[in-house]
């Protein structure tokens, strides 16, 4: 099938988002059961879905607190442009850093990170210091983590 970055998706599309996100591991004919289609279009609207890129995959979701990573922190790292690929390079290479964003502000890049301690994540944050000054927020609860996205709430 030719790409179609531009799909538009429509509300049978949106029904199996809703469905996918409930249950990425749902069947093919529970989905279409759910949604009131045959199996063979529900398979053919997830493969164009994927094709245009709006279904970027599925996965699960760890308890990493429970796996011995205890410790979430935010590290902002202030580098100069020099040493941008330096910082990926380092954050591609840690599993402990989850997510980079490179970001607007006084900071070059904030990354979350994850920790089985807090030494261990002063050994992380020193390594990091090596690429330019850094700032650290550790995190003391996640009261909202939205792992749903209500795509009919924004329809316009």
């Amino acid at each position: 099938m030719v790409y179609d970055s531009q799909l538009t998706p429509d509300e049978a599309d949106i029904a199996i988002l809703r469905e996918l996100q409930l249950d990425a591991r749902i069947s093919y004919s529970e989905l279409a059961r759910r949604i009131g289609r045959s199996t063979p279009t529900v398979i053919e609207r997830i493969r164009k879905l994927e094709d245009a890129g709006i279904i970027a995959g599925s996965s699960i979701r760890l308890n990493l607190e429970k796996l011995g990573f205890g410790v979430t922190a935010l590290i902002e790292v202030k580098t100069d442009p020099m040493r941008y690929e330096k910082v990926l390079e380092f954050a591609r290479n840690r599993e402990e850093i989850r997510e980079c964003y490179f970001v607007t502000g006084e900071s070059s890049f904030v990354s979350r990170v994850i920790s089985p301690s807090i030494a261990h994540l002063q050994e992380l944050i020193q390594t990091f210091s090596m690429y330019g000054s850094t700032r650290t927020s550790v995190v003391l609860s996640s009261p909202i983590i939205k792992d749903f996205f209500d795509l009919e709430k924004i329809k316009s």
